[in-house]
């Protein structure tokens, strides 16, 4: 394919260099000369591992060039990549300057071509929405011309690393495409033919957001690994030896275990755990930021869960699920606990079941926890899901037991069914209203 790159900073010198490398006849565009000059001459702008051989050899073979006009590229190409900065503004909000500046060029370059459909591929890293409510409708206006007829659309998140980003490219984790329809989709599977990767269709937004997700997440485990590196220094531990030995397990800890939306954690373990680590530190005059937010924002996922339902304006609240995690009886700090204190305490009337919570069974701890903490329990439990549907207006799912997903057959017209697991990850159930607590 013909492909023109509009950006050489260090995505697009990456990106212009593995895709010549791929076959492809690549143009780098760029407003800046000294760019343009160094990458026609086979040189390449940025320094980063194995970038200059790859540019010198492309270069040399025909299938790397650089021009500063927009227009030329565009009539030349088949596919037009975008990989121009979005650096912060003063408020911290996205400058979308540059990537405005260049939807223009590349509507009216379009406009000016002939009428042969181009796929146009935003790289640069947006929030959600972007690409679709700004970047097309701007290339639209310019070009004369509509998305999905004059282009086809495509977002495509990148994860390259500095120091590491050609073998990022050639072997990425996944080739995330947010296309538009089955013709983009096609186009931008062919741009990376080549790439030892499996290939990923999504929404358009949600591959934005996937970017933002990867950056966020590899910030908060850097800040993770240095908070638990400065607790371990203040007891006389190896924090590097304790992370090796933490990383070593791949089911639970470097893995997608808990990276399911959804409600707040409880139980006997981690808020316990959490607390005490933060008095660890503080004990040693250490402030934690990160450790010590985990609390209050598991607090806030629970206030979150508590406005939905009473956002439903309805006061006979059904709950199904006691215990913090399906298939245990264990209560203790189950959030959805506090959530029943707070509407019994304004008044709401409330049904409960869990198959696993018999009250003429429950002993230590739990029996405590229960007499303490919810003394009237017994009063509002009932003995099936199907009791607490058919006497309440609003059911809320708290875990995930598989008998909840069965109970969907007593819904009716007039339920609304607040599902704070994703019980029903496909289709929700047939209802009045489905809300999920985050999604």
């Amino acid at each position: 394919m013909r492909i023109a790159v509009f950006g050489l900073g260090y995505v697009g010198s990456v990106t212009a260099a593995c895709l010549a490398k791929l076959g492809h006849h690549v143009t780098g565009v760029d407003v800046q000369p000294f760019k343009v000059e160094r990458l026609k001459a086979g040189l390449s702008v940025i320094i980063e591992k194995d970038i200059d051989a790859l540019v010198a050899e492309a270069a040399a073979a025909g299938r790397l060039s650089a021009t500063d006009d927009p227009f030329e590229a565009v009539a030349e190409a088949d596919a037009i990549l975008v990989c121009v900065g979005t650096p912060s503004g003063p408020d911290g909000s996205v400058d979308l300057t540059y990537i405005q500046r260049v939807a223009l060029q590349i509507g009216e370059g379009l406009g000016k071509a002939d009428g042969r459909r181009r796929l146009l591929m935003v790289r640069s890293t947006l929030p959600p929405g972007t690409t679709e409510k700004i970047i097309v409708p701007l290339v639209e206006r310019a070009s004369g011309g509509k998305a999905g007829g004059r282009f086809g659309v495509c977002y495509n998140p990148e994860f390259l690393r500095e120091g590491s980003a050609v073998e990022d490219f050639f072997a990425p984790p996944q080739t995330v495409l947010g296309a538009m329809d089955e013709w983009s989709f096609a186009r931008a599977a062919e741009v990376f033919e080549g790439v030892n990767a499996p290939v990923v269709r999504t929404k358009i937004a949600v591959a934005e957001m996937t970017k933002y997700t990867s950056n966020l997440y590899h910030a908060l485990k850097i800040c993770f690994a240095n908070e638990v590196g400065n607790l371990c220094r203040a007891h006389g531990l190896d924090g590097h030896e304790v992370m090796r030995l933490f990383a070593l397990d791949t089911k639970l800890n470097i893995s997608a275990a808990y990276l399911r939306p959804g409600f707040a954690f409880g139980g006997s373990c981690l808020p316990k755990d959490v607390r005490g680590a933060v008095r660890l530190a503080r004990a040693a005059g250490l402030r934690l930021p990160v450790l010590e937010a985990i609390i209050p924002s598991n607090e806030a996922q629970v206030r979150r869960a508590l406005a939905l339902i009473e956002g439903t304006r309805r006061r006979r609240i059904g709950i199904l699920g006691l215990s913090f995690k399906e298939g245990t009886d264990d209560l203790r700090e189950s959030p959805i606990i506090q959530v029943i204190e707070s509407l019994v305490g304004r008044g709401f009337t409330l049904r409960v079941h869990d198959e696993n919570v018999a009250l003429a069974r429950l002993v230590g701890a739990n029996r405590q926890y229960l007499e303490e903490e919810v003394p009237y329990l017994e009063s509002i439990l009932r003995p099936s899901p199907k009791d607490v549907i058919e006497d309440t207006e609003v059911v809320v799912i708290a875990n995930a037991s598989p008998r909840f997903r069965e109970a969907a057959a007593h819904f009716g017209p007039g339920h609304v069914v607040i599902d704070l697991v994703r019980l029903w990850p496909g289709a929700p159930p047939a209802c009045g209203e489905y809300i999920g607590i985050c999604w």
